[in-house]
């Protein structure tokens, strides 16, 4: 499936609902998108997870400035099956597997994805574009590990964006 696809099919849909208004609703939403999981979104937002346990049961009902900024930009979430291969450091290399990941992508990747897809890029690009950030979040941790590995994204069986 192409990215270009999958991400026309994310914006298509994000306009036919409403985007939560409410720190407690845009919080739900996030733990949604992560399978219920609290500590992923507490991981993302950079939080405890017992702050977004209460956002969650509406015992905190305005955020912070800087927090309300976040959960407004998170949001474009992948899921992704195909195979990845990495290679390191000279001499280091890990043999492409099929792997099946759902993340959410920070801000500025999902903002180069979307302006490079309005933009017209190739479907290759915006592949190269998705490999890129998904080395950054998943690979490399947020540059907390594995620094000079590089991912190659093909064989995609399934890709699926949503906002």
């Amino acid at each position: 499936m192409a990215i270009d696809a999958a991400l026309h099919g994310a914006l298509a849909g994000a306009f036919t609902r409403p985007i939560p208004k409410s720190a407690g609703a845009q919080v739900r939403y996030l733990v949604k998108q992560h399978h219920g999981s609290t500590r992923q979104v507490a991981q993302l937002l950079g939080v405890s997870q017992r702050t977004v346990e209460r956002y969650v049961r509406d015992q905190i009902k305005k955020p912070r400035a800087d927090l309300a900024d976040r959960m407004a930009a998170e949001g474009l979430m992948i899921d992704v099956r195909a195979r990845f291969g990495c290679t390191a450091a000279p001499g280091t290399t890990d043999d492409a597997r099929m792997r099946h990941l759902t993340l959410a992508l920070p801000p500025h990747h999902a903002a180069r994805l979307l302006d490079a897809q309005t933009a017209g890029t190739t479907d290759r690009e915006l592949q190269r574009a998705t490999a890129d950030a998904l080395g950054e979040v998943y690979f490399r941790n947020g540059g907390h590990r594995a620094h000079d590995l590089q991912v190659e994204l093909t064989d995609i069986e399934h890709v699926q964006f949503d906002l």
